[in-house]
């Protein structure tokens, strides 16, 4: 799950994130969201943070429901700049999709990819998602490139 943009209010400057990201202001309630969101992640998220956390994919450090700019990604590498989404049914109503497209082409304007993976693949297997995530991780720009991912 992913907040919406926030539109206004105080800002929190993030510290850490990769070189590119630190700088960037999230605005108060985002942080607030993320903080409340950690402790009320999906099924589909819970195995996968599971999955990933504590170096498990290529000794690579991820953050869950890590607040950036006014959206709160589900994952981040802030070593590859790599966002990755686990996204449940409601991801692919048209408005949502729209949504999510605006969503990662700000990400991108930003040097921060956007990995999409249903979350049924994350429920129906955990190994194969962390092989999806490999597989981004061997496709990314060079440090300072960036490109958009479209979703899966």
């Amino acid at each position: 799950m992913a907040s919406a943009p926030y539109g206004g209010g105080q800002t929190a400057k993030r510290s850490g994130g990769g070189k590119g990201v630190s700088h960037m202001s999230t605005p108060r309630p985002t942080v607030a969201n993320a903080r409340r969101l950690r402790k009320e992640m999906s099924l589909p998220e819970v195995k996968l943070w599971q999955a990933i956390r504590n170096g498990q994919v290529d000794g690579l450090k991820f953050r869950r429901q890590h607040p950036i700019g006014p959206f709160v990604l589900d994952f981040f590498c802030p070593a590859h700049k790599l966002a990755v989404e686990v996204d449940g049914q409601d991801h692919y109503f048209e408005d949502r999709a729209e949504r999510d497209l605006a969503r990662d082409r700000w990400l991108a304007r930003h040097g921060i990819m956007t990995l999409r993976i249903p979350a049924r693949w994350v429920l129906h297997s955990v190994d194969n998602a962390v092989m999806a995530i490999r597989e981004q991780l061997t496709h990314l720009p060079p440090p300072g490139g960036s490109a958009a991912c479209p979703p899966p």
